[in-house]
């Protein structure tokens, strides 16, 4: 059964260059919360040895050197990017499985196997012409090998113009190309699986692929052994059919600078607290408890550090941002302390379970709770068309003054009525 990885390349910064062409052939590097760490780079920075993660500060010198051009991340643009792509890729299979903001499988059970080739043609050229954001397109029987043949297209080790199809490929080839490369490519082999896997002997993938799989799920997990079999064509990883609900929900910023006030710390913990409702609904879920937490910045050693957690439980589950945010706050009151230079704040909702499977008491006010219902959904239609915060609690505020710092943020061209492209 042919699976296909396709994979957005550089996702962020291709986001950058689709409304700014300026940037092609650039080098350009989005940056982590509060501008920290670099997250996504181009191809021109990663020829200049930038390694991802890199902090900002150390590549201030370089930057001026070669000219990098930094922006800081626009989450968005890219969702909203993101969703089109996704929205996109699901034309071309019936069954498509969504792993990440810019990757996703589709199922090509039942595709004339000779024709995949000139197929991934077809969805890299579809991408590109409808969002602009370029793509590679991994191709073979597993959900492991697929992985590992949308890296060879990406850096063009097999395959032809960002398409790699593995059962086009000779067994012999293939061999070949295995032994050349790392095992730390596979994917969900780690830097310490790497390593004791190396003190084993086995280097590449093709030594990971010819192991004994008994061996490996004793020596390491029956993880890895599976990898193996996958490795070997057996598929045991099944695609995901459909949005798989989350077990717990976190939202939780570092602020851009020090936070020192109850009203400042309440106005963040409400806003995440409606931002993960927000997550909540979407998955037709309710919470039946809310933790919030509060911490320093750690990394400042010579300020009084402070650190705290709070959770409130609901007598009904909920999914109602109102609450949510009141518990947050609640729980907040209980643990902050003043004197203290505070760096992040966060809610996590806990106990989540499907809403449809929630039974009512006898104490459940079944009017009151419909009308909740319809304010949530009027309030999740209007910010969803009109943008986001049309529609939000006074409480989370609408002038963050601990918002993170985002300095060199682009527009958001597709989300914001007031930042859309102009022409003329």
């Amino acid at each position: 059964m042919p699976l296909a990885l396709i994979d957005c390349n550089n996702f962020y910064v291709s986001c950058e260059q689709v409304f700014n062409p300026k940037l092609e052939g650039k080098p350009v590097v989005v940056l982590s919360n509060n501008d920290g760490c670099v997250v996504s780079r181009s191809n021109e920075v990663k020829a200049l040895g930038v390694p991802m993660g890199e902090p900002w500060f150390k590549l201030e010198k370089l930057a001026k050197q070669h000219g990098i051009i930094a922006f800081s991340s626009n989450y968005a643009l890219y969702a909203d990017l993101s969703a089109r792509v996704m929205r996109i890729l699901s034309g071309f299979s019936p069954k498509q499985e969504i792993y990440s903001i810019d990757e996703c499988f589709l199922d090509l059970d039942g595709f004339d196997p000779a024709s995949l080739m000139a197929y991934g043609q077809t969805i890299r050229q579809t991408i590109k012409q409808y969002t602009g954001i370029p793509v590679c397109v991994g191709i073979a029987d597993t959900k492991t090998l697929a992985k590992l043949a949308n890296h060879c297209a990406k850096k063009g080790l097999a395959g032809k113009d960002g398409v790699c199809d593995f059962n086009q490929i000779p067994s012999t080839d293939l061999k070949h190309l295995f032994e050349t490369l790392p095992v730390e490519e596979v994917w969900g082999v780690g830097r310490r699986i790497t390593q004791h896997l190396n003190q084993l002997g086995i280097t590449t993938v093709q030594a990971l692929k010819t192991a004994d799989p008994e061996y490996i799920r004793d020596q390491f997990s029956v993880v890895l052994q599976r990898t193996v079999e996958e490795l070997n064509g057996i598929p045991c990883i099944e695609l995901e059919d459909g949005h798989t609900p989350r077990k717990q929900i976190v939202v939780s910023r570092s602020f851009g600078m020090p936070v020192t006030t109850l009203e400042d710390l309440s106005e963040s913990v409400a806003y995440f607290a409606t931002r993960a409702a927000e997550k909540l609904r979407q998955d037709g879920s309710v919470a039946n408890a809310i933790a919030v937490f509060i911490r320093t910045n750690p990394f400042k050693a010579s300020d009084p550090q402070y650190q705290r957690s709070q959770i409130v439980s609901f007598a009904n589950p909920t999914d109602d941002t109102a609450k949510l945010a009141g518990a947050a706050i609640q729980g907040l009151q209980t643990i902050y302390r003043p004197g203290y230079q505070y760096k992040k704040s966060g809610v996590m909702l806990m106990e989540l379970q499907p809403k449809a499977s929630v039974q009512a008491d006898l104490f459940t006010d079944a009017d009151a709770q419909a009308k909740t219902d319809e304010r949530m959904k009027v309030m999740d239609a209007i910010n969803k068309r009109m943008g986001k915060d049309t529609i939000t609690l006074a409480a989370a505020g609408t002038h963050h003054r601990w918002a993170m710092r985002r300095d060199r943020k682009s527009p958001n061209y597709t989300t914001e009525w007031v930042e859309l492209v102009r022409v003329g």
